[in-house]
């Protein structure tokens, strides 16, 4: 999450801090990963994050667990929209260039083979 991490970093944390029970960059990282893997709403991040609990140990703290949907709701209503997509656009850029042109399959269909019979291109990933 060293990446995610020094690109998102700059958000502000404008939650009491007495109360907080999870970290402000384990909740982004949660909901981009979320997101990307095709979440439309809270519950479903929540779903996914829940299913992925030990890949998510990986690259967060994780102190209390999976944050709540009223967490999400409330930290996303907090924070600034146009710093986190200025946040989101930098890293997203970083990767790209890290990939240097190739595909950057987001659920790994690409690298199982899922292609489209009429085309030589996956229809799920990235490029």
């Amino acid at each position: 999450m060293t990446s995610f991490h020094s690109y998102f970093s700059i958000i502000k944390d404008m939650r009491q801090q007495g109360k907080v029970l999870h970290k402000l960059m384990d909740i982004l990282f949660i909901a981009v990963a979320g997101f990307i893997a095709g979440a439309d709403d809270w519950e479903f991040v929540i779903m996914f994050a829940e299913s992925r609990m030990e890949w998510f140990k990986k690259y967060c703290e994780l102190p209390n667990g999976i944050p709540s949907i009223h967490t999400f709701r409330r930290v996303f209503r907090m924070i600034d929209p146009k710093q986190f997509e200025k946040c989101f656009i930098l890293w997203v850029q970083e990767i790209a260039r890290r990939s240097r042109g190739d595909i950057v399959a987001i659920d790994g269909k690409t690298a199982r083979g899922a292609k489209e019979s009429s085309e030589d291109k996956s229809q799920y990933a990235l490029t």
